[in-house]
């Protein structure tokens, strides 16, 4: 009997065993299946991906399918700010902002506060207003705006573009700057804390994504705040970009140092300028340094389609004004490690192989080639991705644009993005051994 019990209970313990394999398998595959969007893509790297919502599309079907499917967090686009919340001192309004907040805790999305702090968008009976009523007021307002959504907000901007464009890394001219003084920020933040203490509180700003004398301004007052206590979670970068103010070279390295100390970052207004495979890069770029800070907690893009952007010239959202998803989607969604898109040229079925081969070989280094080939259908351009082993360095590439995330290299087209079907393009790369003589690791190939 003693025998028979032990061999029941192996064979129980095997079968339940089994049984919680087969069902890691099956979320394991629920969640590869499901990582086809950008808010299920993004999750599987731990991060959000959010976009910005007006409560005056959310009764246009294909806004609302469109916002429903892809995203997982949203920023009230205008309706929490001062003028749609406080359009008189003292009365109070929320009904645009609830609808919002109302949208998005229906569909599981986080939201994110924006904006208590701000220069703009103030209402004429701010202005007006002498010191003493001024920081009344403005500690009045938070308290009753974060009151009104305590428990609701994931991350607030508590203060926004606080400081002046250019060299000077100066204050930016306010009523809060010109009246109350530089401690303003910080009074603000305090309140803020007080005010809902779960929430992360954030300051938030552009121009200021790259290293630079207004994102150094920002960071030394982080610092100083972290050092004393001033209660702040996390900075946003507002990522608007264009030709003449493309995605920074040292975005990451810019993300990093802030991450350094102590804070979460967001890419918290996302949009470029442009289209095709430029936009498409860009986005990809800007993913790819998130990804690679393990403080960057999310991104959002500033508005689901095109038609309604406050750049809608511009185009440079991830849809266009049809809802059609871009290059920039399949970029983005590629660079978050997703799989699907609807932006790809030839109908969003084109796709591409890459295969590696060594060229050249020498005691301390080699040189490496890829080989780009495209599928049945043409495509406008390409990503691909190659693991080095470490210490491998990679000292030079050519015919390719190369962006890091540690030892994995994504390259995109330098200038050979667009191939005809069947149509092959290479690449090439010398990397120094470091006393490793292993082959780079090549992830695939994405049409992006």
């Amino acid at each position: 009997m003693r025998m028979t019990l032990l061999r029941l209970s192996r064979a129980a313990t095997a079968a339940l065993v089994a049984a919680a394999a087969l069902t890691a398998a099956a979320h394991s595959a629920e969640a590869a299946e499901a990582a086809d969007t950008l808010g299920s893509a993004a999750a599987a790297q731990g991060r959000y991906f959010g976009t910005a919502v007006a409560a005056s599309h959310l009764g246009e079907t294909d806004y609302v399918a469109t916002l429903n499917r892809e995203f997982d967090s949203a920023t009230p686009e205008n309706e929490m700010k001062w003028d749609a919340t406080e359009p008189t001192r003292g009365t109070f309004t929320f009904s645009a902002a609830d609808q919002v907040v109302n949208h998005a805790q229906a569909q599981g999305m986080d939201v994110r506060g924006h904006t208590l702090v701000w220069h703009s968008q103030l209402p004429s009976w701010v202005g007006g207003l002498g010191a003493a009523d001024l920081r009344s007021a403005m500690n009045n307002h938070i308290n009753r705006v974060m009151g009104h959504y305590e428990g609701q907000i994931h991350s607030w901007d508590v203060v926004n573009e606080a400081f002046q464009d250019g060299g000077s890394g100066a204050r930016r001219s306010s009523p809060f700057q010109d009246k109350l003084g530089d401690g303003y920020i910080e009074e603000a933040f305090r309140t803020a804390r007080a005010a809902d203490p779960a929430a992360k509180l954030c300051y938030n700003d552009y121009n200021t994504d790259g290293v630079n004398a207004k994102s150094t301004a920002v960071y030394n007052m982080v610092k100083d705040f972290k050092s004393r206590g001033v209660p702040i979670d996390c900075v946003g970068f507002q990522g608007h970009f264009n030709s003449n103010s493309p995605v920074p070279s040292d975005l990451r390295a810019n993300l990093q140092r802030f991450a350094d100390l102590g804070v979460d970052v967001q890419i918290t207004e996302l949009d470029i300028e442009g289209s095709g495979a430029a936009q498409a890069d860009s986005y990809a770029r800007v993913v790819e340094a998130c990804l690679a800070v393990d403080r960057c907690t999310g991104i959002t893009v500033w508005g689901v389609t095109d038609k309604y952007s406050w750049r809608s010239g511009g185009t440079p959202l991830l849809f266009d004004g049809n809802y059609a998803a871009k290059p920039a989607y399949d970029a983005v969604l590629s660079a978050l490690g997703g799989s699907g898109g609807g932006g790809n040229p030839g109908g969003g079925t084109a796709t591409c192989t890459a295969t590696y081969t060594r060229t050249a070989d020498w005691s301390s280094g080699y040189n490496g080639q890829v080989t780009i080939t495209a599928g049945s259908e043409p495509i406008g351009s390409w990503a691909a991705t190659l693991t080095f082993a470490s210490p491998q360095r990679v000292q030079a590439t050519w015919n390719a644009a190369p962006t890091w995330s540690g030892n994995v290299m994504t390259a995109r087209p330098s200038w050979n993005g667009t191939l005809a079907a069947g149509a092959s393009t290479s690449f090439g790369f010398t990397v120094a051994k470091n006393g490793s003589d292993a082959a780079p690791v090549v992830g695939g190939c994405t049409v992006s």
